[in-house]
Order: C-alpha cells, then sequence, then structure tokens
C-alpha cells in the first residue's frame, strides 16, 4: 500500500467537503451547541465544588460523540458509491491506486472529517479542565476512546457504501447498525432483562401492637419492651414470592455501546461522599450494578435487632465487578473489520459481478 496514494484520495475526499459551505454551517451549529451544553452542565455542577469540572468535561465528551453518532453516518455513509453514481469512482480504478489505496483511503478523509468535530470541542474541554478536578489520566483515557469511537463509526459508513450499491440506501443503513450498537443494546438490555425472570421469596413477620396504646406487645414475663425488639410478641411467619428481572444474565448486552465503552474505559474518581464525580463513573456504576446477582430469598423480622443493610458503596461496587469495555472495543473492530472486507470485495476491479443497474464509467 502506497502511503502517498492513499494520502492524495484522501485529500482530495477532504477537499470536496471544505468546498462546500454547509460543511462550515453544520461545525458552526456544532460549536453552538456545545456553548448551550458546557453552559449548562457549569449551572448542572456547579454547586459540587469537587465534580464541577469533571462533570463539565465528561458531558462535553459525551455531546461530541453524540453529535458525532449522529452526523457522521451522512458524510461517510456514500463515500464510494456516491463516486460510482457520478462516474468518477471508474477514473481512479484505471491510475496506480489499488482498491485498498481507495478504500482506505476514503476511510482516512471520513475518520479526519468526524475528528473535526472533537477539534471544534477541544476549547471547550479545555475551559472544562481548567475548572478544577479533571484527573489527567481520564482526558488522556477519554481522548483515545473517542477517537477510535470516531474512526469505527466512519469505517462502517465507508464500508456499507461500498457493499450497498444506492448512496441513500447505504446512509440510511449506516444510521441502523449504528443505532443499533447506541440505542438497540439499550433496547436489548431492557427487553431480555426483563423476559429473563426469577422467582424471588421474600419471608417477614410483625410485631404485635397493642390496639389502646400503639405500643408492641410484650413476652410473658416482660414489663416494658418498647425498645427491645427480642421481648416483643410477634405474629406468625409469612411468606411471598413474587417474580422479577434478572439484569445480571444480560448485561453484557451492553458491553458494545459506545458510550458505555467510553465510561467503562475511562478512570473513576470519587468524591467526598464516595459518589463518582462525573458522568463516565455514573454510568460505569449503572453497568457494574447489573452485574451483581440479586438475592432471591430474603428476610424481615420485626422481632429481632436489625442489622446494618446499607447499600454498597459505589468503589466497593466498581472494585468487585468485571470491566467489559475491551470485549465492546473488540466487538465493534471486528464488525468494522469485517464490513471494510465486504467492500473492498465488492470495490476491486476488475469485477466479476455487479448489482443491476450499477454504473461504472
Amino acid at each position: 500500500m502506497n502511503v502517498a496514494r492513499l494520502w492524495t484520495i484522501a485529500r482530495l475526499e477532504l477537499l470536496q467537503r471544505v468546498r462546500s459551505v454547509s460543511w462550515y454551517v453544520l461545525l458552526g451549529v456544532f460549536a453552538a451547541v456545545l456553548v448551550g451544553v458546557t453552559a449548562l452542565s457549569f449551572l448542572a455542577f456547579g454547586g459540587m465544588s469537587d465534580s464541577g469540572g469533571p462533570g463539565v468535561y465528561s458531558t462535553v465528551v459525551y455531546i461530541t460523540l453524540l453529535l458525532v453518532v449522529l452526523v457522521s453516518p451522512t458524510l461517510s455513509g456514500n463515500s464510494i458509491n456516491g463516486d460510482r453514481d457520478a462516474a468518477t469512482l471508474a477514473g481512479v480504478q484505471v491510475t496506480l491506486a489499488t482498491t485498498s489505496e481507495i478504500l482506505f483511503g476514503k476511510l482516512l478523509a471520513a475518520w479526519i472529517t468526524g475528528l473535526a468535530f472533537a477539534a471544534v470541542a477541544v476549547p471547550f474541554l479545555v475551559v472544562a479542565t481548567l475548572a478544577g478536578g479533571v484527573d489527567p489520566l481520564t482526558v488522556l483515557v477519554s481522548a483515545v476512546i473517542l477517537l477510535v469511537e470516531v474512526g469505527i463509526i466512519a469505517a462502517i459508513g465507508v464500508a456499507l457504501s461500498g457493499i450497498l450499491a444506492r448512496p441513500l440506501f447505504s446512509v440510511a443503513t449506516t444510521y441502523l447498525v449504528v443505532a443499533a450498537l447506541a440505542v438497540g443494546t439499550l433496547i436489548g438490555f431492557g427487553l431480555v432483562g426483563m423476559s429473563s425472570q426469577s422467582t424471588y421469596t421474600s419471608s417477614y413477620r410483625y410485631a404485635v401492637y397493642d390496639p389502646q396504646t400503639g405500643a408492641p406487645e410484650c413476652v410473658e414475663g416482660a414489663d416494658r419492651c418498647v425498645n427491645d425488639p427480642e421481648n416483643w410478641q410477634c405474629g406468625p411467619w409469612e411468606t411471598q414470592s413474587y417474580t422479577g428481572p434478572r439484569f445480571d444474565r444480560v448485561w453484557w448486552l451492553l458491553a458494545a455501546n459506545p458510550f458505555v465503552i467510553l465510561a467503562d474505559a475511562s478512570p473513576t474518581n470519587y468524591t467526598e461522599y464516595g459518589t463518582p464525580d462525573d458522568l463516565f463513573g455514573q454510568i460505569k456504576l449503572g453497568v457494574r450494578y447489573a452485574q451483581l446477582t440479586p438475592e432471591l430469598e430474603s428476610t424481615w423480622d420485626e422481632c429481632a435487632v436489625q442489622t446494618d443493610t446499607t447499600q454498597r458503596e459505589a468503589r466497593d461496587v466498581i472494585d468487585s465487578t468485571v470491566p467489559s469495555w475491551f470485549v465492546g472495543l473488540g466487538v465493534q473492530l471486528l464488525l468494522a473489520a469485517g464490513l471494510l472486507w465486504w467492500a473492498w470485495a465488492r470495490t476491486r476491479t476488475p469485477a466479476r459481478t455487479l448489482p443491476p443497474g450499477t454504473r461504472i464509467a
């Protein structure tokens, strides 16, 4: 693969986008959205002295990823079949440029186009960082994951533009694939988790209260037992069974979600109250909670001294559960690589078969 030819194809693709006025309008709208998001984030997190900066930073990163997910399929989903429809692809294929150079040149251009949105977000990320409290390691890891996710989305769009003959269909399919990763995983997690149910059993008994005084009745031989639950007169044990969802069986469906990958890979820092100080940590905590196996049997005895049943701390939950970001990222990379190989096979020349009505020159 010749680097000079690859860059030439990428540069030509980028020049076509730069000459369009709509491109600058799109970047301007994106910057305006970030201004509003940053201002609202400071209002939302400003009252938390130790999480203002991290909260704003993570919010801006998430909004950047969201807008890239929304815009990138349109910019990359017609890279190859759009040139084929315009009768410019055949002219490139008869040059020294190989199919791989054409494919990866367009991928590089789509990747750089997506990174332009990340570049617009840099000043807002700097402002959030200067607000204080942002961990440099979190900045590094989140930036790397964001760049990789932009490249994966661009690869999916470029690949589908080489696989499918019609630009409109390939753009729509790219949106569907990206939506399946970003939204479909959440829907699948909820639906499959709700349908995968187990039987929960709850055993309980309550004290017998005096109808006159409202105080618990004492067992025989005890005169005063208001503050002594072990000497209360208790009713019989009762048992109740019900069915409930088992999200711990399907939490892995969230592994390939780009927003979950970003949260799960980023280091977690905590406030003085033991809670995550940014959106990365809060989303990670929610996913890690889904891994915990619920207690199928529970007991409540009002006539016994109650033990401490406080909820587990966030740090303990995160430290005791399994990270999954590298698995999800691997799934996305395999998906993108498989689609790129298929696009290479459909784009290479000479072509043995083409879809009906395909224009080649």
